[in-house]
Protein backbone atom coordinates (compact mmCIF):
# COMPACT_ATOMS: atom_id res chain seq x y z
CA UNK A 1 0.00 0.00 0.00
CA UNK A 2 1.35 3.15 -1.31
CA UNK A 3 1.80 5.91 1.28
CA UNK A 4 0.53 9.17 1.16
CA UNK A 5 4.02 10.96 2.33
CA UNK A 6 5.64 8.76 -0.92
CA UNK A 7 3.09 9.27 -3.67
CA UNK A 8 1.58 12.13 -5.86
CA UNK A 9 -2.16 10.89 -4.22
CA UNK A 10 -2.59 13.49 -1.57
CA UNK A 11 -2.37 17.36 -3.37
CA UNK A 12 -1.64 20.45 -0.84
CA UNK A 13 -5.11 21.83 -0.98
CA UNK A 14 -6.02 17.64 0.91
CA UNK A 15 -3.15 18.14 2.96
CA UNK A 16 -4.58 21.37 4.20
CA UNK A 17 -7.84 20.36 4.46
CA UNK A 18 -6.18 17.60 6.75
CA UNK A 19 -3.81 19.87 8.78
CA UNK A 20 -6.71 22.19 9.57
CA UNK A 21 -9.04 18.80 11.07
CA UNK A 22 -6.13 18.29 12.96
CA UNK A 23 -4.96 21.51 14.20
CA UNK A 24 -2.04 21.73 12.46
CA UNK A 25 -0.59 25.14 11.25
CA UNK A 26 -1.66 25.24 7.76
CA UNK A 27 1.03 27.91 6.77
CA UNK A 28 3.84 26.85 7.92
CA UNK A 29 7.51 28.63 7.59
CA UNK A 30 9.33 26.29 5.49
CA UNK A 31 13.31 26.33 6.19
CA UNK A 32 16.01 23.33 4.90
CA UNK A 33 18.26 22.12 7.26
CA UNK A 34 21.44 20.64 7.18
CA UNK A 35 22.70 18.19 9.66
CA UNK A 36 26.49 18.13 9.35
CA UNK A 37 26.92 15.45 11.94
CA UNK A 38 24.90 12.59 9.00
CA UNK A 39 25.70 15.03 6.06
CA UNK A 40 21.59 15.22 5.25
CA UNK A 41 19.25 17.78 4.68
CA UNK A 42 15.09 17.56 5.09
CA UNK A 43 12.76 20.55 5.04
CA UNK A 44 11.26 21.52 8.73
CA UNK A 45 7.82 23.11 9.16
CA UNK A 46 7.64 26.47 11.25
CA UNK A 47 4.40 26.92 13.06
CA UNK A 48 2.84 30.38 11.40
CA UNK A 49 2.07 31.94 15.14
CA UNK A 50 -0.35 33.57 14.09
CA UNK A 51 -3.48 34.88 16.34
CA UNK A 52 -6.00 35.52 13.30
CA UNK A 53 -8.63 32.82 12.38
CA UNK A 54 -8.84 34.11 9.17
CA UNK A 55 -5.46 33.72 8.40
CA UNK A 56 -4.46 30.26 10.39
CA UNK A 57 -7.20 28.83 12.38
CA UNK A 58 -4.67 26.19 14.09
CA UNK A 59 -2.59 28.35 15.62
CA UNK A 60 -5.13 31.23 16.35
CA UNK A 61 -6.50 27.99 18.49
CA UNK A 62 -2.98 27.27 20.05
CA UNK A 63 -3.19 31.12 20.76
CA UNK A 64 -6.26 31.56 22.27
CA UNK A 65 -6.12 28.16 24.50
CA UNK A 66 -2.75 30.10 25.87
CA UNK A 67 -4.64 33.25 27.01
CA UNK A 68 -7.61 30.87 28.63
CA UNK A 69 -3.89 28.84 30.85
CA UNK A 70 -3.20 32.68 31.48
CA UNK A 71 -6.64 33.95 33.22
CA UNK A 72 -7.13 31.01 34.72
CA UNK A 73 -4.26 31.03 36.33
CA UNK A 74 -4.68 34.70 37.76
CA UNK A 75 -8.54 35.06 38.28
CA UNK A 76 -8.77 33.48 41.77
CA UNK A 77 -5.26 33.44 43.69
CA UNK A 78 -5.52 33.16 46.95
CA UNK A 79 -1.90 33.89 47.66
CA UNK A 80 0.22 36.65 46.28
CA UNK A 81 2.16 36.75 42.99
CA UNK A 82 5.89 36.25 44.05
CA UNK A 83 7.21 36.80 40.51
CA UNK A 84 5.86 40.02 39.12
CA UNK A 85 7.67 41.04 36.17
CA UNK A 86 7.46 44.27 34.04
CA UNK A 87 6.07 43.04 30.96
CA UNK A 88 6.44 44.09 27.44
CA UNK A 89 4.16 46.68 26.00
CA UNK A 90 2.40 44.43 24.13
CA UNK A 91 1.47 41.71 26.54
CA UNK A 92 0.33 43.71 29.57
CA UNK A 93 -1.19 46.44 30.80
CA UNK A 94 1.29 49.10 32.34
CA UNK A 95 -1.13 51.45 33.82
CA UNK A 96 0.09 54.69 32.59
CA UNK A 97 -1.37 57.74 33.24
CA UNK A 98 -2.23 60.43 30.61
CA UNK A 99 1.39 61.40 28.85
CA UNK A 100 3.59 64.22 29.87
CA UNK A 101 2.25 66.19 26.52
CA UNK A 102 -1.19 66.35 28.19
CA UNK A 103 0.03 67.44 31.57
CA UNK A 104 1.54 70.27 29.90
CA UNK A 105 -1.79 71.75 28.74
CA UNK A 106 -4.48 70.43 30.83
CA UNK A 107 -6.31 71.15 33.90
CA UNK A 108 -6.21 69.28 37.16
CA UNK A 109 -9.69 69.95 38.12
CA UNK A 110 -11.86 67.27 37.72
CA UNK A 111 -14.77 68.19 35.59
CA UNK A 112 -17.74 69.91 37.06
CA UNK A 113 -20.05 67.59 34.79
CA UNK A 114 -18.35 64.50 36.12
CA UNK A 115 -18.90 62.92 39.62
CA UNK A 116 -16.36 62.82 42.31
CA UNK A 117 -14.59 59.88 42.63
CA UNK A 118 -15.25 57.74 45.99
CA UNK A 119 -11.77 57.33 47.70
CA UNK A 120 -11.19 54.18 50.60
CA UNK A 121 -7.88 53.41 52.68
CA UNK A 122 -5.35 51.16 50.43
CA UNK A 123 -4.28 48.11 51.67
CA UNK A 124 -1.29 46.19 49.84
CA UNK A 125 -2.77 42.85 48.37
CA UNK A 126 -4.18 41.84 45.25
CA UNK A 127 -6.53 39.09 46.02
CA UNK A 128 -9.91 38.76 47.19
CA UNK A 129 -11.21 38.64 50.69
CA UNK A 130 -12.60 35.69 52.14
CA UNK A 131 -16.45 35.42 53.20
CA UNK A 132 -17.51 32.87 55.37
CA UNK A 133 -21.28 31.47 55.75
CA UNK A 134 -23.03 30.45 58.47
CA UNK A 135 -22.23 26.94 58.50
CA UNK A 136 -18.59 27.69 58.29
CA UNK A 137 -17.37 27.26 54.38
CA UNK A 138 -15.34 29.99 53.36
CA UNK A 139 -15.31 31.01 49.90
CA UNK A 140 -13.12 33.51 48.00
CA UNK A 141 -15.69 35.43 44.96
CA UNK A 142 -14.20 37.12 42.32
CA UNK A 143 -16.05 39.00 39.76
CA UNK A 144 -16.53 39.39 35.75
CA UNK A 145 -17.48 42.80 34.21
CA UNK A 146 -18.42 43.97 31.07
CA UNK A 147 -17.85 48.03 29.68
CA UNK A 148 -19.20 49.49 27.04
CA UNK A 149 -19.41 52.72 24.98
CA UNK A 150 -22.10 55.29 24.62
CA UNK A 151 -24.89 55.42 21.74
CA UNK A 152 -23.43 57.60 18.62
CA UNK A 153 -26.71 57.52 16.70
CA UNK A 154 -29.86 54.62 16.46
CA UNK A 155 -28.99 51.06 14.93
CA UNK A 156 -30.93 48.86 13.90
CA UNK A 157 -30.85 45.10 15.13
CA UNK A 158 -28.28 44.57 12.59
CA UNK A 159 -26.60 46.45 14.46
CA UNK A 160 -25.44 49.09 11.43
CA UNK A 161 -26.57 52.74 11.52
CA UNK A 162 -30.62 53.10 11.10
CA UNK A 163 -29.54 56.71 9.74
CA UNK A 164 -25.79 57.46 8.48
CA UNK A 165 -25.64 60.88 7.13
CA UNK A 166 -26.56 61.74 10.75
CA UNK A 167 -24.41 58.65 12.57
CA UNK A 168 -21.70 60.39 14.51
CA UNK A 169 -18.93 58.56 12.71
CA UNK A 170 -16.27 60.60 13.72
CA UNK A 171 -16.85 60.57 17.72
CA UNK A 172 -16.97 56.95 17.43
CA UNK A 173 -13.65 56.82 15.61
CA UNK A 174 -12.40 58.80 18.21
CA UNK A 175 -13.17 57.30 20.93
CA UNK A 176 -12.08 53.74 19.09
CA UNK A 177 -8.74 55.36 18.83
CA UNK A 178 -8.14 56.22 22.29
CA UNK A 179 -10.42 53.74 24.07
CA UNK A 180 -7.45 51.34 25.99
CA UNK A 181 -6.34 55.15 27.71
CA UNK A 182 -9.68 55.28 28.42
CA UNK A 183 -9.62 51.89 30.08
CA UNK A 184 -6.20 52.58 31.37
CA UNK A 185 -8.07 55.30 33.40
CA UNK A 186 -10.75 52.97 34.71
CA UNK A 187 -8.62 50.65 36.36
CA UNK A 188 -6.51 53.47 38.00
CA UNK A 189 -10.18 54.89 39.36
CA UNK A 190 -11.31 51.50 40.52
CA UNK A 191 -8.26 50.91 42.68
CA UNK A 192 -8.45 53.78 44.57
CA UNK A 193 -12.23 53.51 44.95
CA UNK A 194 -11.98 49.83 46.03
CA UNK A 195 -8.49 49.82 48.48
CA UNK A 196 -6.49 47.24 47.29
CA UNK A 197 -4.63 46.56 43.78
CA UNK A 198 -6.91 45.47 41.76
CA UNK A 199 -5.87 42.81 38.82
CA UNK A 200 -7.46 42.04 35.76
CA UNK A 201 -7.66 40.28 32.65
CA UNK A 202 -9.39 42.14 30.19
CA UNK A 203 -10.07 41.70 26.56
CA UNK A 204 -11.03 44.79 23.68
CA UNK A 205 -13.95 42.84 21.41
CA UNK A 206 -16.11 45.14 19.36
CA UNK A 207 -19.66 44.98 19.26
CA UNK A 208 -21.97 44.45 16.09
CA UNK A 209 -21.93 47.82 15.66
CA UNK A 210 -18.13 47.66 15.56
CA UNK A 211 -17.75 49.95 18.88
CA UNK A 212 -15.56 48.42 21.53
CA UNK A 213 -16.20 47.37 24.75
CA UNK A 214 -14.55 45.80 27.45
CA UNK A 215 -14.89 42.13 28.75
CA UNK A 216 -12.60 41.51 31.67
CA UNK A 217 -12.09 38.98 34.65
CA UNK A 218 -11.56 40.81 38.38
CA UNK A 219 -9.57 39.26 41.28
CA UNK A 220 -11.46 39.82 44.05
CA UNK A 221 -15.59 41.36 44.89
CA UNK A 222 -15.92 44.99 44.29
CA UNK A 223 -19.51 46.68 45.85
CA UNK A 224 -21.17 47.22 42.47
CA UNK A 225 -22.60 50.08 43.62
CA UNK A 226 -19.01 51.11 43.76
CA UNK A 227 -18.09 49.72 40.51
CA UNK A 228 -20.96 51.95 39.14
CA UNK A 229 -20.12 55.28 40.89
CA UNK A 230 -15.97 54.72 39.20
CA UNK A 231 -17.53 54.35 36.22
CA UNK A 232 -19.49 56.93 35.99
CA UNK A 233 -17.25 59.72 37.25
CA UNK A 234 -13.87 57.74 34.97
CA UNK A 235 -13.64 60.20 31.61
CA UNK A 236 -10.77 61.10 29.20
CA UNK A 237 -9.81 64.61 27.89
CA UNK A 238 -7.52 64.94 24.73
CA UNK A 239 -5.09 67.98 25.50
CA UNK A 240 -4.41 68.17 21.82
CA UNK A 241 -4.01 71.26 19.14
CA UNK A 242 -7.70 71.40 17.54
CA UNK A 243 -7.72 68.86 14.20
CA UNK A 244 -11.41 70.46 13.19
CA UNK A 245 -10.35 72.27 9.71
CA UNK A 246 -8.00 70.27 7.74
CA UNK A 247 -5.05 72.97 6.50
CA UNK A 248 -3.91 70.38 3.55
CA UNK A 249 -6.45 68.63 1.57
CA UNK A 250 -5.20 68.33 -2.44
CA UNK A 251 -1.68 69.17 -1.52
CA UNK A 252 0.54 67.71 1.27
CA UNK A 253 3.78 69.51 2.84
CA UNK A 254 7.29 68.38 2.17
CA UNK A 255 10.57 67.36 4.19
CA UNK A 256 13.55 69.85 3.27
CA UNK A 257 15.83 68.00 4.87
CA UNK A 258 15.13 69.16 8.65
CA UNK A 259 11.86 70.21 9.00
CA UNK A 260 7.98 70.14 6.86
CA UNK A 261 7.22 72.85 5.14
CA UNK A 262 4.31 74.46 2.72
CA UNK A 263 4.90 73.00 -0.90
CA UNK A 264 4.23 76.18 -2.28
CA UNK A 265 5.43 79.15 0.42
CA UNK A 266 8.44 77.26 2.05
CA UNK A 267 6.79 78.33 5.12
CA UNK A 268 7.98 75.77 8.07
CA UNK A 269 5.10 74.00 9.82
CA UNK A 270 4.68 74.30 13.36
CA UNK A 271 6.47 71.49 15.33
CA UNK A 272 4.97 69.74 17.89
CA UNK A 273 6.05 71.52 21.21
CA UNK A 274 5.08 74.65 19.61
CA UNK A 275 1.68 74.28 19.12
CA UNK A 276 1.36 72.76 22.60
CA UNK A 277 3.08 75.60 23.45
CA UNK A 278 0.42 77.94 22.08
CA UNK A 279 -2.16 75.66 23.54
CA UNK A 280 -0.87 75.96 26.89
CA UNK A 281 -0.83 80.19 26.25
CA UNK A 282 -4.78 79.97 25.29
CA UNK A 283 -6.89 80.56 28.35
CA UNK A 284 -10.02 79.71 26.32
CA UNK A 285 -8.37 76.16 25.45
CA UNK A 286 -10.63 73.05 25.88
CA UNK A 287 -10.01 69.77 25.09
CA UNK A 288 -10.64 68.71 21.93
CA UNK A 289 -11.88 65.13 22.65
CA UNK A 290 -13.83 63.97 25.89
CA UNK A 291 -14.91 60.12 26.17
CA UNK A 292 -16.78 58.40 28.77
CA UNK A 293 -17.92 54.92 29.28
CA UNK A 294 -21.90 54.30 27.95
CA UNK A 295 -24.32 53.45 30.91
CA UNK A 296 -24.70 49.81 30.00
CA UNK A 297 -22.58 47.67 32.81
CA UNK A 298 -22.62 44.30 33.11
CA UNK A 299 -21.07 42.82 36.71
CA UNK A 300 -21.21 39.08 37.81
CA UNK A 301 -19.73 37.58 40.50
CA UNK A 302 -17.65 34.37 39.91
CA UNK A 303 -16.98 31.66 42.06
CA UNK A 304 -14.15 28.87 41.14
CA UNK A 305 -13.99 25.96 40.81
CA UNK A 306 -17.42 25.69 38.51
CA UNK A 307 -18.32 25.40 35.31
CA UNK A 308 -20.10 29.39 35.45
CA UNK A 309 -15.71 30.42 35.54
CA UNK A 310 -14.76 27.82 32.78
CA UNK A 311 -17.89 29.28 30.61
CA UNK A 312 -16.53 32.45 31.32
CA UNK A 313 -13.11 32.35 30.30
CA UNK A 314 -14.23 30.66 27.28
CA UNK A 315 -16.48 33.82 26.47
CA UNK A 316 -13.46 36.31 27.51
CA UNK A 317 -11.27 34.82 24.82
CA UNK A 318 -14.19 33.99 22.60
CA UNK A 319 -12.99 37.07 19.90
CA UNK A 320 -9.39 37.17 20.28
CA UNK A 321 -8.79 35.08 17.30
CA UNK A 322 -10.99 37.62 14.81
CA UNK A 323 -9.95 40.48 13.13
CA UNK A 324 -12.65 43.50 14.11
CA UNK A 325 -13.93 43.78 10.91
CA UNK A 326 -14.86 39.93 10.86
CA UNK A 327 -17.50 40.76 13.65
CA UNK A 328 -20.41 41.17 11.04
CA UNK A 329 -18.91 38.12 9.05
CA UNK A 330 -21.14 35.05 8.72
CA UNK A 331 -21.53 31.97 6.68
CA UNK A 332 -23.70 33.56 4.71
CA UNK A 333 -21.05 36.18 3.02
CA UNK A 334 -20.93 39.62 4.42
CA UNK A 335 -23.66 42.32 5.10
CA UNK A 336 -23.66 44.83 2.09
CA UNK A 337 -25.43 47.89 5.04
CA UNK A 338 -22.64 46.27 7.71
CA UNK A 339 -19.64 46.36 4.79
CA UNK A 340 -21.51 50.33 4.20
CA UNK A 341 -20.84 50.81 8.14
CA UNK A 342 -17.57 49.68 8.15
CA UNK A 343 -16.29 51.63 5.27
CA UNK A 344 -17.82 54.74 6.49
CA UNK A 345 -15.83 54.34 9.57
CA UNK A 346 -12.43 53.75 7.82
CA UNK A 347 -12.96 56.14 5.68
CA UNK A 348 -13.52 58.46 9.40
CA UNK A 349 -10.37 57.19 10.77
CA UNK A 350 -8.28 57.54 7.92
CA UNK A 351 -7.54 60.74 8.60
CA UNK A 352 -7.93 61.00 12.33
CA UNK A 353 -4.64 61.80 14.35
CA UNK A 354 -4.20 58.74 16.38
CA UNK A 355 -0.98 59.43 18.22
CA UNK A 356 1.30 62.98 18.57
CA UNK A 357 3.22 60.71 16.14
CA UNK A 358 0.58 60.28 13.64
CA UNK A 359 1.44 61.31 10.10
CA UNK A 360 -1.71 62.88 9.88
CA UNK A 361 -1.06 65.81 11.64
CA UNK A 362 0.21 67.52 8.84
CA UNK A 363 -2.97 67.32 7.15
CA UNK A 364 -3.68 69.65 9.92
CA UNK A 365 -0.48 72.24 9.63
CA UNK A 366 1.12 70.58 12.44
CA UNK A 367 4.70 68.71 12.31
CA UNK A 368 3.79 65.14 14.45
CA UNK A 369 6.06 64.68 17.46
CA UNK A 370 9.74 63.74 16.17
CA UNK A 371 8.82 64.18 12.79
CA UNK A 372 11.13 63.09 10.25
CA UNK A 373 11.04 62.67 6.41
CA UNK A 374 8.45 59.96 4.65
CA UNK A 375 5.40 61.00 6.12
CA UNK A 376 2.21 61.66 4.67
CA UNK A 377 -1.76 62.16 5.66
CA UNK A 378 -3.46 59.34 5.27
CA UNK A 379 -0.92 56.86 5.31
CA UNK A 380 0.31 56.50 9.06
CA UNK A 381 2.14 53.08 10.18
CA UNK A 382 0.15 52.63 12.52
CA UNK A 383 -2.78 49.24 12.22
CA UNK A 384 -5.40 51.69 14.13
CA UNK A 385 -6.09 53.05 10.76
CA UNK A 386 -6.76 50.00 8.81
CA UNK A 387 -9.73 48.70 7.81
CA UNK A 388 -9.26 45.47 9.47
CA UNK A 389 -8.99 46.95 12.71
CA UNK A 390 -11.21 50.08 12.84
CA UNK A 391 -9.18 52.07 15.45
CA UNK A 392 -8.19 49.07 17.48
CA UNK A 393 -4.38 48.71 16.78
CA UNK A 394 -3.44 48.40 20.16
CA UNK A 395 -3.50 45.70 22.50
CA UNK A 396 -6.43 43.06 22.08
CA UNK A 397 -5.35 41.75 25.53
CA UNK A 398 -4.84 43.75 28.57
CA UNK A 399 -3.12 41.99 31.62
CA UNK A 400 -2.42 43.67 34.39
CA UNK A 401 1.20 42.99 36.00
CA UNK A 402 0.41 41.32 39.16
CA UNK A 403 -2.37 39.18 37.35
CA UNK A 404 -0.73 35.90 37.71
CA UNK A 405 3.06 36.56 38.01
CA UNK A 406 4.37 34.97 34.53
CA UNK A 407 4.98 36.06 31.64
CA UNK A 408 3.10 34.56 28.23
CA UNK A 409 6.01 32.55 27.30
CA UNK A 410 6.34 31.47 30.98
CA UNK A 411 2.88 30.13 30.68
CA UNK A 412 3.52 28.46 27.36
CA UNK A 413 6.62 26.73 28.79
CA UNK A 414 4.40 25.55 31.48
CA UNK A 415 2.13 23.61 29.45
CA UNK A 416 4.94 22.08 27.70
CA UNK A 417 6.14 20.61 30.96
CA UNK A 418 3.24 19.38 31.69
CA UNK A 419 3.17 17.05 28.73
CA UNK A 420 6.93 16.28 29.50
CA UNK A 421 6.31 15.41 32.82
CA UNK A 422 3.52 12.91 31.81
CA UNK A 423 5.26 10.88 29.49
CA UNK A 424 8.13 10.56 31.69
CA UNK A 425 6.36 9.28 34.07
CA UNK A 426 5.04 6.55 31.40
CA UNK A 427 8.63 5.82 30.98
CA UNK A 428 8.23 7.88 27.49
CA UNK A 429 11.18 9.94 26.48
CA UNK A 430 9.59 13.08 24.90
CA UNK A 431 10.95 14.75 21.86
CA UNK A 432 13.51 16.74 22.45
CA UNK A 433 13.22 20.31 22.32
CA UNK A 434 16.72 21.40 20.87
CA UNK A 435 16.75 18.28 18.68
CA UNK A 436 17.69 21.29 15.54
CA UNK A 437 18.77 24.29 17.74
CA UNK A 438 21.53 26.67 16.10
CA UNK A 439 22.68 26.21 19.73
CA UNK A 440 24.06 22.81 19.17
CA UNK A 441 27.25 21.94 18.18
CA UNK A 442 29.62 19.46 17.13
CA UNK A 443 33.16 18.76 18.56
CA UNK A 444 35.18 21.35 16.76
CA UNK A 445 32.43 24.28 18.50
CA UNK A 446 30.75 24.41 15.35
CA UNK A 447 26.71 24.48 14.50
CA UNK A 448 25.97 20.98 14.06
CA UNK A 449 22.52 22.17 12.00
CA UNK A 450 22.54 24.83 9.69
CA UNK A 451 19.25 26.35 8.76
CA UNK A 452 18.61 28.41 5.18
CA UNK A 453 15.56 29.70 3.11
CA UNK A 454 13.74 27.88 0.56
CA UNK A 455 11.08 27.86 -1.47
CA UNK A 456 9.29 24.77 -1.89
CA UNK A 457 6.47 23.42 -4.65
CA UNK A 458 2.97 22.44 -4.21
CA UNK A 459 4.77 18.57 -3.54
CA UNK A 460 7.10 18.79 -1.03
CA UNK A 461 4.41 21.36 0.93
CA UNK A 462 2.05 18.47 1.09
CA UNK A 463 4.48 15.80 2.22
CA UNK A 464 6.16 18.44 5.15
CA UNK A 465 2.29 19.13 6.12
CA UNK A 466 1.78 15.54 6.02
CA UNK A 467 5.23 14.81 8.46
CA UNK A 468 3.86 17.25 10.53
CA UNK A 469 0.28 15.83 11.02
CA UNK A 470 2.17 12.52 11.38
CA UNK A 471 4.45 13.70 14.17
CA UNK A 472 1.22 15.54 15.78
CA UNK A 473 -0.46 12.11 15.95
CA UNK A 474 2.50 10.03 17.40
CA UNK A 475 2.73 12.87 20.45
CA UNK A 476 -0.94 12.88 21.31
CA UNK A 477 -1.40 9.00 21.32
CA UNK A 478 1.89 8.83 23.90
CA UNK A 479 0.48 11.56 25.85
CA UNK A 480 -2.92 9.77 25.84
CA UNK A 481 -0.88 6.87 27.02
CA UNK A 482 0.84 8.42 29.29
CA UNK A 483 -2.27 9.66 30.87
CA UNK A 484 -3.94 6.26 31.41
CA UNK A 485 -0.70 4.68 32.59
CA UNK A 486 -0.80 6.70 35.80
CA UNK A 487 -1.58 10.04 37.85
CA UNK A 488 -1.18 13.25 35.83
CA UNK A 489 -0.14 16.47 37.85
CA UNK A 490 -1.80 18.75 35.84
CA UNK A 491 -4.79 21.28 37.56
CA UNK A 492 -5.83 23.06 34.60
CA UNK A 493 -9.47 23.61 33.89
CA UNK A 494 -10.71 21.35 30.39
CA UNK A 495 -10.82 25.33 28.97
CA UNK A 496 -7.23 24.79 28.82
CA UNK A 497 -6.15 21.41 27.70
CA UNK A 498 -2.31 21.30 27.05
CA UNK A 499 -0.15 21.35 23.99
CA UNK A 500 1.81 18.86 22.09
CA UNK A 501 5.53 18.07 23.24
CA UNK A 502 8.19 19.75 21.41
Amino acid sequence: MMSVLDGPVITADMARELALSQKVCIRPLLRRVHDRHDDTEDVVALPCGSTREAVCPPCAYKARVLRMQQCTAGWHRTDEPEHCPAPPRDDQDEDQADDDLDRRVRSTRRRQDAPDLPRVPQENRTVGRVFATADGREYRPSMFLTLTMPSYGAVTSAGVPADPPNYNYRRQALDALHFARLVDRFWQNLRRAAGYKVQYFGAVEPQRRLVPHLHAALRGAIPRATIREVVAATYLQLWWPSFDRPVYVHRTPVWDGESYVDADTGEVLPTWDQALDRLAADPEAKPVHVMRFGRQVDMAGIIAPSEDADRAVRYLTKYLTKAVADTHTSEGGPDPAAEAHADRLHAELRFLPCSERCANWLRYGIQPDAAGPGLQPGRCASKAHDREHLGLGGRRVLVSRQWSGKRLAEHKADRATVVREALLAAGLVAPETERLAAAVTLSDGSPRFVWTDTRPDARTYARVLLASIAERHRWREQYEAAKAAGPLVDNRPATAPPTDPG
